[in-house]
């Protein structure tokens, strides 16, 4: 594995978020992320840890009482590659995680619960 950028353990440093909310917990990891939410409106954005040039499989694992939330995964640019929600909660893609820089946006509305995202 290749050294690239900070060490993923030392916390989300690229972390970007506009967020509207009685409780809001994210822990971003190598492999995931976990969102434990209560009456939370909308999204947060950071820098994706993919190490290795390969086809990455996403799955959303939505477990809310009330809203929606969904998942973009975005190339350098921002321009979104996928799209993970409650309806479409599995993708796959091919990721160059030697070169390549992605970033994973969560948006949610209104929403209440537990999501997390594995890959």
């Amino acid at each position: 594995m290749k050294f690239k950028g900070l060490p993923y353990y030392w916390g989300a440093i690229a972390t970007t978020k506009c967020i509207k909310a009685i409780l809001f917990a994210f822990l971003p990891g190598k492999t995931g992320d976990k969102v434990k939410l209560d009456a939370c409106t909308g999204w947060v954005r950071h820098m994706g840890r993919f190490y290795e040039n390969r086809i990455y499989a996403f799955a959303l694992d939505a477990r809310l009482t009330k809203g929606e939330a969904e998942v973009l995964l975005l190339d350098r640019n921002k321009q979104p590659l996928l799209k993970l929600s409650s309806q479409n909660p599995t993708q796959s893609i091919r990721l160059d995680g030697e070169t390549g820089r992605y970033y994973l946006q969560w948006k949610f509305q209104q929403a209440s619960g537990k999501c997390e995202l594995h890959w």
